[in-house]
């Protein structure tokens, strides 16, 4: 892809030995000039907290189809076969050209996530205006880049910058492509049945707290590990893993998931800490504390009772902890 960019000397002194997502992002928010102004729109925590942990592979689909920055900015004009895109002052159309180059970069594309700059007629994910004439007829409408980026890879994680200050849509976000990215390792590697029935089990947890129903058809592939051709299993099991990754994580499953983990613990806390844990849990059902205190307790209490299944699951570190995204309290 034009404009990727991935190791080398913007890394050193980041983490290594982990697993990193790679992460498709437009360009300007990673402060390159390329804006139709000649500018940047410089994010602050893709650039910052998240930076030290994946590799970003930078897009800007104008510049690809060689308009140049600065240049005439653009917009989506109604049209019977759907949203075109032009120049807003000479109004030439520059659909087929940039239709082209998505079909290419979505059948190319081999990353854990996207992030796309908002309000961009060609990149914008929501709320995009289409114009008739002067007159605004839509503001539902979709750029026409990531319109064909996210037919082609529905389960993708993508966002774009202007959501991800929301501290809940940032967390399931970053969520979403650490969890893509282990599973693409797995997949990628010389993997056998023993290794995908490990990965579903470290993963039960965090996916049960996202989708119980697909955590279920998840359990369902997984038996048949070992049967079932290996590219076909892989791909349904990619299917159902991604599927559950794609809703997001609510309280309700959260205090399950929760509730889950401690009773598996039950047997090894006195009633004290049971009775403790029961209490943080409910702080956390009433929207009183953070996710990451009754997580960070059963973590320790885990560690404590050398409880394994409980101590390894991906739900209590779905990403490195530094980012401290479970901080928020919940809405």
């Amino acid at each position: 892809m034009s404009g990727e960019s991935g190791g080398g000397p913007s890394h050193v002194g980041r983490p290594r030995g982990e697993i990193r997502p790679r992460v498709a992002v437009s360009s300007c928010l990673m402060g390159e000039l390329v804006r139709f102004n000649g500018g940047h729109s410089r994010d602050r925590f893709l650039n910052g907290e998240l930076d030290p942990y994946v590799d970003w592979v930078r897009v800007c689909p104008e510049m690809e189809i060689g308009l140049g920055a600065p240049r005439e900015s653009l917009r989506l004009e109604r049209s019977p076969a759907g949203p075109r895109l032009v120049t807003r002052r000479s109004g030439i159309d520059l659909t087929d050209r940039m239709t082209s180059l998505a079909v290419r970069r979505a059948r190319a594309l081999d990353v854990d996530g996207y992030v796309f700059k908002s309000r961009s007629p060609s990149c914008g994910v929501h709320g995009i205006p289409v114009h008739a004439g002067d007159t605004v007829v839509d503001r539902r409408g979709v750029g026409v880049f990531a319109a064909l980026i996210l037919r082609a890879h529905p389960l993708l994680p993508v966002e774009d910058e202007g959501r991800l200050n929301d501290a809940l849509l940032r967390e399931t976000f970053v969520e979403r492509i650490f969890a893509h990215a282990r599973l693409r390792a797995l997949l990628e590697s010389d993997w056998h049945a023993r290794d995908l029935v490990a990965f579903h089990s470290r993963h039960k947890m965090q996916m049960l707290a996202h989708d119980p129903a697909a955590y279920r058809e998840a359990g369902r592939l997984v038996a048949l590990a070992g049967v079932r051709p290996r590219e076909e299993l892989a791909a349904d099991y990619a299917r159902a893993f991604g599927t559950a990754f794609a809703r997001k994580a609510s309280i309700g499953r959260n205090v399950n998931v929760l509730q889950h983990c401690l009773g598996m613990m039950s047997d090894s806390l006195d009633a004290a800490r049971r009775a403790d844990m029961a209490e943080v849990i409910a702080s956390y059902r009433a929207g009183r504390i953070a996710l990451s205190v009754p997580t960070t307790l059963l973590r320790h209490h885990a560690r404590g009772q050398d409880a394994g299944y409980v101590r390894d699951q991906t739900y209590f570190a779905p990403y490195p902890e530094e980012l401290r995204l479970r901080n928020h309290v919940p809405a």
